[in-house]
């Protein structure tokens, strides 16, 4: 089984997309889940897992609306209003939803301490209890506050989105290596490995550009806590779907079948608490 843990959908309008720039003009259309289907297909994925790309209680509905007619798409990570005092009432209204599986925001656009602000971290204490995962979206320049911000919530399952966006076009390995492994340190973190090949020079990167970050993961995080995502359909300003996943298995192919398994599959599974067998 092989399982997509990380990939959007959406109905596009500008108003609502505006971080789409003219670099990414290919993006401004609807991503509905017909088109992930096809995709899927071309690189043998079994089941996805659905992220927010709007901060919006609409858009969680939207996602759950789309994984509750799409057996494919077994997990919503959708999003809330942490930080709001009406949070533990609509936390109490989603979480009797079983697809939804984790909340995100949006922190890479948020200003520098974000995550040390005393409201955010008071909504983020209500999600053990909800059995909600939380995904951490930052820059690699983040990373510090991660790491403080985790350590407020040592029993709050997390996960690190796309390996915390180095900034692999300039060959910034060193900055993000270090506080990259300190955080790994944190055993009630996982990390997606996803999100690396727009980060890179979208029209000249190549699995070994991006194998010191792979293998740092693999070091740092272990197969135990790594899952493999797309990040589609942001990817495809930089590479297909397809090719992706054919880069994946390129690197994953020296690992034994257990370890493969894990990151394939099973680590999403476990943390996000997704079904053991296939989808219809």
């Amino acid at each position: 089984m092989r399982i997509d843990a990380h990939h959007h959908l959406w109905r596009y309008t500008p108003e609502e997309f505006g971080w789409i720039d003219d670099s990414m003009a290919a993006l401004r259309r609807d991503f509905l889940p017909t088109d992930l289907k096809r995709e899927m297909q071309s690189a043998n994925i079994d089941a996805t897992i659905a992220v927010q790309a709007r901060q919006t209680l609409e858009e969680t509905r939207f996602l759950l609306d789309c994984a509750k007619q799409t057996p494919a798409i077994q997990a919503v990570v959708g999003w809330a209003p942490i930080a709001d005092p009406t949070f533990p009432t609509t936390l109490e209204t989603l979480q009797h939803n079983p697809l939804l599986k984790g909340l995100r925001h949006v922190v890479q656009a948020e200003p520098d301490g974000f995550l040390d602000a005393d409201s955010f971290n008071r909504g983020i204490s209500a999600l053990r209890p909800a059995n909600l995962v939380y995904d951490i979206l930052i820059f690699a320049r983040q990373l510090p506050e991660a790491i403080r911000f985790v350590d407020r919530h040592p029993s709050q399952q997390f996960v690190l989105d796309h390996i915390a966006k180095p900034e692999i076009a300039d060959n910034n390995f060193a900055a993000w290596a270090t506080p990259f492994r300190e955080l790994a340190r944190r055993e009630n973190v996982s990390c997606k490995l996803s999100g690396m090949v727009t980060e890179a020079n979208w029209q000249t990167w190549t699995p070994t550009t991006l194998q010191p970050y792979i293998d740092t993961a693999l070091e740092a995080f272990t197969p135990a806590r790594l899952m493999a995502g797309s990040d589609w359909p942001v990817l495809t300003v930089a590479s297909t779907y397809q090719r992706w996943w054919q880069t994946l298995d390129t690197f994953l192919a020296p690992l034994t079948p257990t370890d493969r398994a894990a990151i394939e599959a099973q680590t999403a599974a476990r943390i996000y608490h997704l079904p053991t067998k296939e989808p219809a």
